[in-house]
């Protein structure tokens, strides 16, 4: 499955001297400490971000029932949040190629940070969708920044596999809440306040993120901040060893594709663009319904089929931790077949898993089949962030990759809301089924995006 355009460009050579243009240094650096801390750095941001979104499972299916909830308020909950995600993520993309990654991701943090620990104090219902929305803004927005930001970073023939990495800390976010799910909320009628007060650290990490890492050289370069961009890319080349360079080569920085916010919406359905984003977009949507509307629920729907509290969120907890082998595979295979094929096997995996969950009839079986969907549906995801920044060049990444996301959280929004009326109609077997059909919607949706393994992003 390899051609000429997918195999690594000679810039991407661990041993290039420190010539040339930024972006092509970039590419031709070895993985450094800096390349750990902005990694790590942007991973534990997106592992907060995790944690929270698999807490809102846990509170639900808890608040269902010390607050005697009905399913349409439960799915409400859920629903709120995703709301607020369809939103931020649209305008986080766009903020992010106006004002820096770094500026906005750290915003972010501290919207849903803030935000989630208020709910700890709330006293009833409206409050708590009220708060839902705040927290969504500042997720929605969080995810596509952090990954533009990152791929940014990333040489281009690691590039696909350090934002699978990335990706990877959702499963350390994730296992978190599964863990505070299993241990904490089960503890007392205010064990959910606790878990929404441990969900409030992101406001604290906001500040490190702020000054502790640095603003994306290819951003500041675009903007006509080279001398700060020049900064940035020569701490990265003396992390290397590599002797700071003379008289770098003064960057010919073409006009971007779209100066204002309207036009880089616009642009993203040009004709150079349009298919791949149709695609992405595509994708963005079927994943988000299958992913959301199953792992939102799961705790819910098997304490309706007659496990206890305690016992559905110890067997959540153990399919959650399926994510990080998932993840692993994806993370390899990513360079090795590319994205497109990579992204469709894994989704393709998703959907059998989801019809063989739907179908389970044993403690065994459920374990099993939930393992299974974990590991396939979080290596697509990883997979899908990997290929979603490479669509689109530096002037439009940010944008190109919250719209993706955006259109993708409208599929959030509705598929807590379809989950109930599906339960009524055929169960978990009709339900899992349609998972299973957007997911397959996804798998051939991924034939129609770009394949930039190895290749250098585009800097226009």
């Amino acid at each position: 499955m390899t051609d000429a355009s997918s195999r690594p460009s000679p810039s991407a050579d661990a041993d290039a001297p420190a010539t040339g243009t930024l972006s092509r240094r970039l590419d031709g650096l070895p993985f450094t400490r800096r390349h750990l801390r902005v990694l790590t750095g942007s991973g534990i941001g997106w592992a907060l971000d995790a944690m929270d979104v698999g807490l809102i499972s846990f509170v639900i299916a808890a608040l269902a029932v010390q607050w005697d909830l009905q399913r349409h308020e439960t799915a409400w909950i859920a629903s709120l949040g995703f709301v607020g995600m369809a939103i931020g993520a649209s305008v986080g993309g766009l903020l992010a190629d106006r004002f820096g990654r770094r500026q906005v991701f750290a915003l972010t943090l501290l919207v849903y940070g803030i935000a989630t620990g208020a709910s700890a104090l709330v006293g009833g219902l409206v409050a708590l969708l009220i708060l839902r929305f705040f927290v969504g803004l500042g997720l929605g927005a969080e995810l596509p920044v952090a990954s533009t930001y990152v791929s940014e970073f990333a040489p281009a023939r690691m590039r696909g596999r350090l934002i699978v990495i990335l990706e990877a800390f959702w499963a350390v976010g994730w296992t978190a809440a599964a863990l505070i799910g299993y241990l904490v909320i089960p503890m007392s009628a205010d064990g959910w306040r606790w878990a929404f007060l441990l969900g409030a650290i992101p406001a604290v990490y906001a500040l490190i993120v702020r000054w502790g890492l640095p603003e994306s050289a290819r951003w500041l370069e675009r903007r006509g901040r080279f001398a700060e961009a020049e900064a940035v890319v020569r701490e990265f080349e003396s992390a290397a060893g590599r002797p700071a360079i003379a008289a770098p080569v003064k960057p010919e920085t073409p006009p971007p594709i779209a100066p204002t916010l309207r036009a880089r919406v616009a642009a993203l359905w040009a004709a150079e663009f349009r298919v791949r984003t149709a695609c992405l977009w595509l994708v963005w949507f079927c994943v988000n319904f299958s992913y959301y509307g199953a792992f939102i629920w799961i705790p819910s729907i098997l304490v309706e089929q007659g496990y206890d509290l305690v016992r559905s969120f110890g067997f959540t907890l153990i399919i959650t931790l399926a994510q990080l082998p998932g993840y692993a595979v994806a993370a390899w295979l990513i360079e090795v077949w590319g994205r497109r094929l990579t992204l469709s096997v894994f989704l393709v995996g998703s959907a059998a898993s989801a019809v063989a969950f739907g179908t389970a009839g044993s403690v065994g079986m459920i374990i099993g089949a939930g393992m299974a969907l974990s590991f396939f549906n979080l290596g697509a995801w990883g997979a899908l962030y990997a290929v979603t920044p490479e669509m689109y060049p530096t002037s439009l990444r940010a944008t190109g990759s919250g719209w993706a996301a955006g259109v993708g959280r409208i599929a959030s929004i509705v598929a807590p809301l379809a989950v109930p009326p599906l339960l009524v109609a055929g169960g978990a077997p009709v339900l899992f089924i349609v998972f299973a059909v957007f997911f397959a919607i996804a798998a051939a949706a991924a034939w129609g995006l770009a394949d930039r393994r190895g290749r250098a992003l585009d800097d226009r």
